[in-house]
């Protein structure tokens, strides 16, 4: 399977062989067998690379990768030579962009879906709740042996941790009970 990364490690743990391969490789590596499964971002970009072409099933939720993000990387010593004026333009720059990302696939992934499902014949399945304790079993014990080695890997998975409790509490009473109320 074609997955990187944290979440191959975690494949690796649970019986699965993971792959690391560019995403101009994902398709023709599904096409010629070299690879069984792939995870990439999204229905959005699976029509656009044309993955339904070469596999038919569609498998959620996405458990190892709870959303896209951009990252921008600058080189220290560049960064530091900088004004703050421009340090703040980059930063607030990154930020829309991040944004107008999320949302775009907020909108777009849902409409890719229906085309997929529709159109392409794809069949989406849930991952069976079996699957998905050991895949988070096998998270836990990636993350604890990653955070057992490094005081940063520690202190971000305290955080991460920390902020996905807060966020799943807010999520119960705000996103859920919105969409359980207006169906």
């Amino acid at each position: 399977m074609r997955i990187p990364g944290l979440g191959g490690e975690v494949m690796s743990r649970v019986g699965a062989t993971p792959v690391n391969l560019p995403g101009a490789e994902i398709f023709s590596s599904l096409q010629s067998g070299a690879i069984d499964a792939a995870e990439w971002v999204g229905p959005y970009n699976d029509l656009a690379f044309g993955l339904h072409r070469a596999a038919k099933f569609c498998y959620y939720p996405g458990w190892q990768e709870p959303g896209p993000t951009l990252e921008c990387m600058v080189n220290q010593a560049a960064w530091e030579s900088l004004p703050k004026d421009l340090q703040d333009i980059v930063t607030v720059c990154c930020r829309a962009v991040n944004d107008a990302m999320l949302a775009e696939f907020t909108a777009r992934n849902q409409q890719a879906l229906d085309v997929l499902v529709r159109e392409h014949g794809v069949e989406l399945r849930q991952l069976p709740d079996d699957v998905l304790l050991a895949l988070r079993k096998a998270s836990d014990k990636v993350l604890e042996e990653a955070a057992a080695a490094d005081p940063l890997a520690r202190k971000a998975l305290e955080s991460m941790r920390a902020f996905r409790a807060q966020a799943k509490a807010w999520h119960a009473v705000s996103e859920e009970a919105y969409y359980a109320t207006r169906g």
